[in-house]
């Protein structure tokens, strides 16, 4: 054996308490840079989050996490804030999760002219500083990586010297053991950033969904620590609300009923759907769960805050939203998902509706899920053989679903949306009429490419602008290429007749479900 790889999730993963000086400038940075790291983020900590100074010591009491990330201030700026957020922590005393003897390891990652004081500060037997590069050295600049790779490399001498068997398999391994989420987003990272590609992820666990995204080479990824298909699933629902759910449901069931297989899965957590009313109902659920973790994650998918930014002349015609996430769905490439609801559900298509109801991607965007869970070893794996990495992730790893072709817009049920043309060859062309609220499936296989020419009304818009043809060449998948003219946001009738009457439509375009059951619902 040349070479061997391992990630891990021992006692739950990495889990960190963050702290700051603004909520939304250097605690948010330093959010970020815990999450790139792979670790699950308890809680966030800074002098304006509106909590009393013995709240915050109850807080970091009470939650004794495995390492603490600190930031604040840019360089040569004031250190009060910082100081005064460093004397709360060694106030507080905090005791690791695992090891109540050893030292809570904390990462300083704010104004350098404080490193001084913060080691005098947190400088007793409890704390274990490591001191890196300030996350904003300035406050137009936001410098991650040091933070992170501090926090792997404390990952391993801390959280990981506990588990069971450590030293043996430290002895097996060829590089580091990298936290679990740590490993799946660098591999989706990597697979962006040599195919120069933007790409959303997701990994759905049984508690909590991961949210990957590479933009113009920036990369992200959140956690959800509550939402998730098993554990958590109870928490899904109730953060959704019933009625998002049961829109996605075309079944006679009460709402006891459906409150019923989600609570039976939550304390059943490794059983899996007993009938066909059992999946649609799980699948409802990982729409939402997703749909939440990615509006969480374009919170955090935002340009940096406090930036004073310059006018121009057509600010003054545009209304230009601070909050607003840099991730634009009319550039999405590719959305990869993993996970066990998606990678082994009964037939791909399903993943497939799943992926692009819950992300709602704009214009033309290739969709692939992960099938034999492999994605967080080939990113340990991208660190030593880069290139070997992607040609598994993509030959091996990944299932190709097919092509999503979306129209961004709104209109009323069975207006006409769109034009198509799929040319198959010069001589082999198949035309569609797209209408609002249709969802349309061309069998093309993996292997081939077709190219599609969209005419839309000036009412909707593929990508380039309402209005505007598009033309491109596709790749097919085992799913092939999905026409969808339900409108974005995706339209769902309020009215539970004709709700049921378009779901079921839907189904049966995408052969999602066994055609009797489809008819029983018809």
């Amino acid at each position: 054996m040349d070479v061997y790889v391992s990630t891990s999730s021992a006692g739950g993963g990495l889990q960190m308490l963050v702290a700051g000086v603004v909520k939304s400038i250097t605690a948010e940075s330093a959010q970020r840079a815990a999450l790139g790291a792979g670790a699950i983020v308890m809680d966030v900590l800074s002098v304006d989050d509106g909590r009393e100074i013995h709240e915050k010591i109850n807080t970091l009491r009470f939650l004794r996490p495995d390492m603490i990330l600190l930031a604040g201030g840019t360089d040569g700026g004031d250190k009060t804030h910082v100081l005064e957020m460093s004397e709360v922590i060694a106030v507080a005393k905090p005791r690791p999760r695992f090891g109540a003897t050893f030292r809570l390891p904390v990462v300083y990652a704010g104004n350098k002219d404080a490193r001084e004081d913060i080691k005098r500060i947190l400088s007793d037997d409890f704390f274990d500083v490591r001191i890196v590069d300030n996350i904003r050295p300035q406050i137009e600049v936001e410098k991650v990586e040091p933070a992170r790779n501090a926090i792997l490399e404390l990952f391993m001498e801390h959280v990981m010297a506990h588990a069971p068997g450590y030293e043996k398999l430290m002895k097996l391994v060829s590089t580091d053991i990298m936290p679990t989420p740590a490993a799946e987003g660098l591999m989706i990272r990597t697979f962006a950033e040599m195919k120069k590609v933007n790409v959303i992820g997701v990994g759905m666990g049984g508690a909590t969904t991961n949210v990957y995204s590479v933009f113009d080479g920036r990369f992200l990824r959140t956690v959800s620590a509550n939402l998730g298909m098993s554990y958590s699933i109870g928490n899904v629902l109730k953060e959704a609300g019933l009625e998002n759910v049961k829109r996605w449901i075309p079944l006679d069931l009460t709402d006891d009923e459906i409150m019923g297989i989600v609570y039976n899965k939550m304390i059943r957590p490794t059983t899996i759907p007993m009938s066909l009313e059992d999946l649609v109902v799980e699948h409802a659920v990982a729409r939402e769960s997703i749909r939440m973790a990615f509006n969480h994650h374009k919170y955090l998918a935002r340009e940096l805050k406090g930036v004073k930014r310059e006018r121009t002349i057509s600010d003054i015609f545009e209304e230009v939203k601070a909050e607003e996430t840099y991730i634009d769905l009319r550039r999405v490439d590719y959305i990869i998902g993993t996970g066990g609801l998606l990678s082994r559900a009964p037939r791909r298509a399903q993943s497939m509706i799943i992926l692009a109801d819950a992300f709602q991607p704009i214009g033309f965007t290739y969709i692939m899920q992960d099938s034999v869970f492999m994605i967080p070893h080939l990113g340990v794996l991208s660190k030593i053989y880069r290139e070997i990495a992607l040609e598994i992730f993509e030959k091996e790893c990944l299932v190709p679903l097919g092509t999503l072709v979306a129209a961004a817009g709104v209109g009323s049920l069975g207006e006409k949306v769109a034009d198509i043309t799929i040319e198959y060859s010069e001589q082999e062309k198949e035309r569609v009429e797209l209408t609002f609220g249709s969802v349309v499936r061309i069998p093309i296989p993996q292997y081939k490419e077709v190219v599609v020419t969209v005419e839309p009304t000036k009412k909707f818009d593929f990508g380039q602008g309402y209005g505007r043809r598009v033309r491109k060449r596709v790749r097919g998948g085992v799913v092939g290429v999905v026409i969808d003219g339900r409108g974005r946001p995706l339209y769902v009738p309020q009215d539970p007749r004709e709700r049921r009457k378009l779901l079921v439509s839907w189904f049966k375009a995408l052969e999602l479900y066994p055609g009797d059951f489809l008819t029983k619902l018809s």
